[in-house]
């Protein structure tokens, strides 16, 4: 015995499904939070790797109390072996006050840092920042490290 079922198209038939309710629009933040942390995060490491050194590679002294600096205008040097660099050009004791005077613009204040290795005499960083305290608008700063701390 077999059942067959036979179905005939009507006129005007449709299918009738039920009404599902729509759901309000919404825009999930969740993603877009992240996606803009992730961007902030790559533009705060970048800009670690972009600080520049000016001077000789020296071996500053450890100072508790020193503090950041605005940006300086000249960067003295003193190596070890208390040959001096301005802006990573070698000059003499003699040429240091020209130079200077050269980088300063007259009637305003320039910043002058003075890395001095710790291994350098006193007397030879003194001798450079006496000629440096004698150019007209020269204020100085000396460069140290903070002490690391275990």
């Amino acid at each position: 015995m077999s059942l067959s079922i036979v179905l005939y198209p009507q006129a005007n038939c449709s299918m009738r499904l039920p009404q599902e309710p729509e759901r309000p629009f919404s825009i999930n933040l969740v993603p877009m939070i992240d996606a803009i942390f992730a961007i902030l995060a790559f533009v705060l490491i970048a800009s670690l790797f972009l600080t520049r050194s000016e001077g000789l590679p020296v071996n500053l002294p450890n100072a508790v109390t020193g503090q950041i600096q605005a940006e300086s205008q000249a960067t003295v040097s003193i190596a070890a072996d208390g040959s001096i660099q301005l802006n990573q050009q070698p000059v003499t004791l003699e040429q240091l006050t020209g130079a200077v005077q050269q980088l300063v613009v007259p009637g305003s204040e320039a910043l002058v840092l003075v890395n001095a290795d710790e291994q350098v005499p006193h007397g030879r960083v003194v001798v450079v920042m006496d000629r440096l305290r004698t150019i007209a608008g020269v204020k100085l700063a000396i460069a140290v490290e903070q002490p690391t701390t275990p």
